[in-house]
């Protein structure tokens, strides 16, 4: 299974969704035969597919590949010249590096951390959506809602006011979003960083009630030392990771929701009992870093009947671990009665997603309380008709078309 190169110095993975929630068609014959090689548009690098749920667990757990993205086959999704690859964060590191790393900015994820911010979450939900209920509809819930709840979470956290949040919207956009080059990646990442070392300045200078304040402020009581790229590190990932996923997924969640209302129906008479497995199965359902699980070859390795021989870049596609029939009956279906923490859409084994439960304390308060707050919301626009980020490193929706009844005034 082949695709052609066509534009030198921008990779992409060859294969599109047939629809919001369905695998691309090729996807069917990957799974079969569970390792796959196939040829990335653009610069015809030719990469190992995996498919099947257990090789996909079992491959994220073998210490004879690489998550670094230095490797000359390391299958980005984008092809950038070699004076732009940097690595972001610890996500491109391999142990020991690694694990020194992530410990190091754990401190933001503890989960008595999160229990922390469920309150003034909970608060920053309902103030958004009382604003959108000042508005006219329809509106643009992506823009309106998804981008703007994680992202002010995430700024309070830092200690970055309101009026800045915008520069990391348009930022990870343009890093995440599928639609830029290579050059204006490394131009946002440039802004982003300049960015970054200004608020680490400030608050070494003057330290707030903030996350990293209370970061720096925990390294220096432990008595262990902290480099700025540590908290470049930690700050990337809450900007880029805790971002762009958790808004694609507030907007991916909410139109599942409203396509499927017997589903929503169990969650709005349910809401407590429900909303943890709602989420579950919410992230596995959209899967939406279905292509952003690459590895590099350390060794020759024999798994799912083939040889992946040192140096070949690998491809973990989670939608298909996700779509596994053995391990979630009828995976094409929304039953939120199923949802389980077995799903691959935190990633799996050594880089399992650090800000998971910060992700599903987000999306466990938006939807506990969106439905209750405007039940007559649904869809402005026909679900297959609004644009979605194929080709993007996290999978989502351009926009999200909304509309509601208004009550008629006494």
């Amino acid at each position: 299974m082949t695709s052609s190169a066509t534009e030198p110095g921008v990779d992409t993975f060859p294969y599109k969704r047939t629809c919001p929630f369905t695998p691309p068609a090729q996807y069917t014959e990957m799974a079969e035969e569970d390792v796959v090689e196939v040829t990335l548009t653009g610069s015809g690098l030719r990469i190992w597919t995996i498919s099947g749920y257990h090789t996909i667990k079992q491959l994220l757990t073998d210490p004879r590949i690489s998550a670094s993205r230095k490797h000359d086959n390391f299958p980005f999704y984008f092809i950038a010249p070699p004076e732009f690859r940097t690595e972001t964060s610890f996500i491109g590191y391999d142990n020991p590096e690694h694990t020194k790393t992530r410990r190091k900015a754990a401190v933001t994820f503890t989960n008595r951390q999160v229990k922390r911010l469920r309150p003034r979450i909970q608060e920053i939900v309902d103030e958004y959506i009382d604003k959108i209920l000042t508005m006219t509809p329809p509106i643009d819930f992506h823009r309106e809602f998804s981008l703007a709840v994680p992202m002010t979470v995430i700024c309070e956290l830092l200690g970055i006011p309101q009026d800045e949040h915008d520069f990391f919207i348009e930022h990870g956009t343009c890093l995440l979003g599928g639609h830029s080059t290579p050059e204006q990646r490394q131009a946002a990442i440039v802004e982003v960083n300049a960015y970054v070392d200004k608020l680490i300045t400030l608050k070494e200078k003057e330290p707030g009630e903030d996350l990293l304040s209370r970061a720096m402020a925990e390294y220096a009581a432990s008595g262990e030392e902290y480099t700025r790229r540590d908290l470049f590190n930690m700050i990337r990932l809450l900007m880029n990771g805790g971002h762009e996923t958790t808004a694609s997924m507030l907007s991916l969640g909410t139109a599942a929701l409203l396509e499927n209302p017997d589903q929503l129906k169990l969650l709005l008479d349910d809401p407590e009992g429900m909303i943890e497995p709602a989420v579950e199965e919410l992230v596995r359902l959209a899967t939406i870093g279905d292509t952003a699980i690459p590895r590099v070859a350390l060794e020759d390795i024999e798994i799912g009947g083939k040889t992946i021989k040192a140096g070949d870049g690998i491809l973990c596609l989670g939608l298909n671990g996700n779509r596994d029939p053995e391990i979630f009956p009828e995976p094409e279906k929304l039953i939120l009665e199923r949802g389980t923490r077995k799903h691959l859409g935190f990633g799996h084994g050594l880089h399992h997603c650090i800000g998971a439960d910060l992700a599903r304390l987000e999306m466990q308060l938006v939807w506990s309380t969106l439905f209750q707050r405007i039940p007559s919301l649904r869809l402005a626009k026909p679900f297959l008709e609004i644009p979605r980020k194929e080709g993007a490193v996290i999978y989502g929706l351009w926009e999200l078309p909304v509309t509601w009844d208004i009550p008629a005034e006494d």
